[in-house]
């Protein structure tokens, strides 16, 4: 038996497609046999009942049809790019930085980002309040020897303005080959007029984790990301605090972009008893159940015979403020210093086709107590503010303060 479809409905099918945002391949096909008449008043109709979409789609033929008719550049792309670009803009309308639609280079460059070694100037970039945001400079950087800071507003790349710049298209425009300069006009609190930055882009080694003695008897560990490597070397420093004869220990996060989940959840399970949550992950009200990450109870200190305290700033992000936040609630340790970034969404990567892929924000990171890390960050519990002039003079007053915390305690 065979089946025969009307042109209307065929445009109907393809409607739906396009909506969805998948299944490219057959909205180029079936675009590139369009009849001459445009389509009119396709209005939520062929779209599967389970999606509950309710849009007019006649527009986006329209345009499309007059880009034809009118735009001089037209002849100069292509009808999949244009897909490509409406796809964008769908995942662009949630207004989540995080979430983002790659094209096939976009993909090959973000696979590339996530799987080795990258040249740049080191350094991890959010969006704060609608505006590209330095979250931290990495440790050691070509960013952080420019003088890059936590929190700096990035205005311009060059010449390009981030005005409307997702986090993936500027981390694009930002990296470049070892040895080549890139500018960036950045906006600091507390100062009149933006600035320009140049940065010599190198190969960048991301730093994990380095401890010492202090001559004052205070053991410090400061941990720059959480890598996969990053909890066997917690464990390592805090084997070594066990052994120096030290009872107070300073965990300093600031600057700290995050990582990988897994390593905040082992990092607090050496200072959680076994089974107590650490964070939990919310699907909003339409997905699953929250998921909750346990503490795997690797007790390997007596917390009642020592004292612990916690550094942190507005560059401690993502895993950083998952760590800070289940071991404060839980009366591990305070936090000192400055109210954190809030990056606490979580992502899935979905390839979308054999050559693009999507990266859709799933989930919200809460506390143990229930707190959205994402909305305002996580407020110290001893707030520290750091000056131009601390820095200029090179004092720390963050550690200084947790200095007199070990001294009377509060």
């Amino acid at each position: 038996m065979k089946f025969t479809l009307s042109k209307k409905a065929l445009y109907i099918a393809l409607s739906a497609v396009v909506i969805a945002g998948i299944f490219v391949l057959g909205l180029y096909i079936g675009y590139s046999h369009r009849p001459a008449t445009p389509v009119a008043n396709v209005t939520n109709t062929g779209v599967p009942a389970e999606m509950n979409v309710d849009a007019d789609f006649a527009p986006f033929w329209k345009v499309w049809k007059l880009i034809d008719a009118k735009h001089p550049g037209a002849d100069k792309t292509t009808a999949q790019a244009r897909v490509y670009g409406a796809i964008q803009g769908m995942v662009n309308s949630l207004g989540d930085p995080y979430s983002v639609y790659f094209p096939p280079t976009d993909a090959t460059n973000f696979e590339t980002t996530i799987q080795g070694s990258f040249d740049g100037i080191g350094m991890e970039v959010g969006e704060k309040d609608g505006i590209l945001t330095v979250i931290a400079p990495l440790k050691g950087s070509p960013s952080e020897l420019a003088g890059i800071k936590a929190g700096d507003k990035i205005i311009k790349i060059g010449k390009t303005s981030t005005n409307n710049m997702t986090v993936d298209a500027a981390v694009t425009l930002i990296r470049g080959p070892k040895g080549t300069p890139v500018t960036l006009t950045i906006y600091r609190e507390g100062e009149d007029a933006p600035r320009d930055i140049t940065v010599i882009r190198d190969t960048i080694k991301i730093p994990t984790l380095e401890y010492k003695l202090r001559d004052d008897g205070v053991f410090v560990i400061g941990l720059y990301n959480f890598s996969a490597s990053s909890a066997q070397l917690m464990e390592e420093a805090l084997r070594n605090f066990a052994v120096s004869g030290s009872t107070k220990l300073v965990i300093d996060l600031r600057g700290n972009p995050g990582g990988y989940l897994d390593s905040a959840v082992d990092m607090a399970s050496f200072f959680l008893p076994a089974g107590e949550t650490v964070v939990s992950e919310d699907f909003g009200a339409n997905g699953p159940k929250p998921k909750i990450y346990r503490s795997k109870g690797f007790k390997l200190l007596d917390l009642k015979a020592i004292k612990i305290a916690i550094l942190v700033d507005k560059g401690s992000a993502s895993a950083s403020e998952i760590l800070a936040g289940a071991l404060n609630e839980r009366g591990v340790a305070p936090l000192i210093g400055e109210t954190t970034y809030g990056k606490g969404s979580v992502q899935e990567v979905i390839d979308i086709t054999d050559t693009t892929m999507l990266k859709l924000t799933v989930a919200k990171w809460l506390t143990p107590n229930g707190v959205s890390i994402s909305e305002k960050g996580i407020e110290p519990t001893i707030p520290v503010k750091v000056t131009e002039t601390d820095i200029k003079n090179k004092v720390d007053p963050v550690m200084n303060r947790a200095l007199q915390y070990f001294k009377d305690g509060k």
